[in-house]
């Protein structure tokens, strides 16, 4: 069974830090790209920061030099280091594959974690 469980997130201050979890099982985490993505109200889903299993990394333009993705393979971990946060940041964060996990032939998401930053 495909599990994304994301954790971390919360009401933060712009200028702030929060750093995200996610714990994957049911995916092939230790061979596919990891991501986190993010959907702020009335807009869709982005792809913020990606890993290979190697550790190299990619990121949007709006995160790049703030965000720092990272991964623990042992431990099926996919985590979100977010430095200098700006109320554009606001938004659910999600964790997946890179493309996105299919089950069924269905896009699977966890329940993700509401990132919130105040001006």
């Amino acid at each position: 069974q495909v599990q994304l469980v994301e954790s971390g997130g919360g009401l933060v201050q712009a200028g702030g830090s929060l750093r995200l979890s996610c714990a994957a099982s049911g995916v092939s985490f230790r061979i596919n790209d990891m991501g986190w993505y993010r959907q702020a109200p009335g807009k869709q889903r982005e792809l913020v920061a990606r890993i290979t299993p190697r550790g190299q990394t990619n990121y949007a333009d709006s995160v790049q030099g703030r965000f720092t993705i990272s991964r623990d393979n042992a431990k099926n971990m996919v985590y979100l280091q977010m430095n200098s946060l700006k109320f554009e940041d606001t938004a659910v964060y999600y964790c997946n594959t890179y493309p996105n996990v299919r089950v069924r032939g269905l896009d699977y998401w966890g329940q993700g974690t509401q990132v919130t930053v105040s001006s």
